[in-house]
């Protein structure tokens, strides 16, 4: 098998298993809130993210991947966004009604770009930006229901867009420009994410919710699910890690959106959930949105790997050297290194209860 079909499996590989474990997670999740009562969405996730990094810790000391030391500034400031972007997720939701909530995470889409756009230089073509917006217009239609607006609803929801937007694009650049793999970078983050939720989480619950996590009757059947929704966060980090990696922070915001869609139509299908022809038309926007992104994105890939392989070895070369470090101060980086530095730009796992 050729890199490049090699590659194009492995980025397949990563959709697929994000689209699955967060569809299961959310299954799994909705008869923890519904069925027995559990709404500790933000300690839960502080357990989803434990859990991921005791997995990782014991997956290195059976050498099934090398760890990789990242500067301990960097990768606590990245772990602490990460747990700070879960928290306000959850706060979002909880301070707004479910129609902005949705709004909130439609409009991480475009802010991402703009981000990108700003920051990175990054080009984004007019068919990109027009299949975005067809994508948006339909899982608008089909999930946006009431938009009742409040001054701190709406404040959460300005630092919930930042932060997502700031660590996902961050999730992207360091794993590209460190060559750190999504497994060494969740694994070496992961202890400081959870730790801001393990601190936080259940003063955020009992602010939602008014009930103590503590305080809960923790039943066989409660404690099987959570460790069954722990489990399966563990597959919903790595992919995560892993699919903004290979693609981009965007991409991965369509994948959620896909998702979204998946889930509600899971709801109608199985659950006979209520919907009406509304909802059905948004989600067939929505799906042709994402057809239309991915035949772009595809076809733009394939044009720029075609014009870099025409260009002379040499000026690939100087290209690929060319490109410094974001942010970077002094020498260049060597190979001999043993640890890598990222200089934080001052500019996410997702919520537990929503698969992103």
């Amino acid at each position: 098998m050729s890199d490049g079909a090699g590659s194009r499996m492995g980025v397949v590989g990563a959709l697929s298993l994000s689209v699955t474990s967060s569809v299961a997670i959310v299954i799994c999740n909705k008869y923890l809130i519904s069925t027995l009562g559990f709404f500790f969405a933000t300690t839960l996730t502080s357990w989803h993210l434990m859990v991921t990094f005791f997995t990782l810790y014991v997956a290195q000391r059976l050498r099934f991947f090398e760890p990789k030391p990242i500067d301990t500034r960097t990768v606590i400031s990245f772990g602490l966004l990460n747990g700070i972007s879960i928290g306000l997720l959850n706060l979002c939701l909880g301070f707004n009604s479910v129609g902005f909530y949705q709004m909130t995470k439609l409009a991480i889409i475009p802010f991402t770009i703009a981000l990108e756009t700003i920051f990175l230089n990054k080009k984004f073509s007019q068919s990109i930006k027009a299949s975005l917006m067809v994508l948006l217009l339909g899982v608008g239609i089909a999930s946006v229901t009431d938009l009742q607006l409040n001054l701190l609803g709406s404040v959460i929801a300005v630092l919930t867009i930042a932060a997502t937007c700031v660590g996902q694009i961050l999730t992207n650049q360091i794993q590209r420009r460190l060559k750190v793999s999504s497994t060494q970078l969740l694994y070496q983050s992961s202890p400081y994410q959870s730790a801001v939720l393990l601190v936080t989480g259940p003063f955020v619950d009992k602010l939602l919710t008014k009930r103590d996590v503590f305080a809960f009757n923790y039943t066989v059947q409660v404690v099987v699910f959570i460790a069954l929704s722990c489990s399966i966060a563990v597959c919903v980090n790595f992919s995560t890690f892993l699919v903004i990696g290979t693609t981009s922070p965007v991409t991965y915001q369509v994948l959620g959106h896909l998702k979204t869609c998946l889930v509600l139509s899971f709801g109608y299908i199985i659950l006979k959930d209520p919907f009406s022809i509304r909802n059905v038309a948004g989600i067939l926007i929505a799906i042709f949105g994402m057809g239309l992104y991915s035949y772009y994105s595809v076809s733009e890939s394939r044009k720029k790997t075609e014009a870099a392989g025409s260009l002379p070895i040499a000026a690939q070369m100087i290209e690929k050297d060319s490109a410094p470090l974001l942010g970077a101060k002094g020498s260049p980086r060597t190979e001999n290194k043993s640890e890598e530095s990222f200089d934080y730009m001052p500019r996410t796992a997702k919520s537990a209860f929503t698969g992103r």
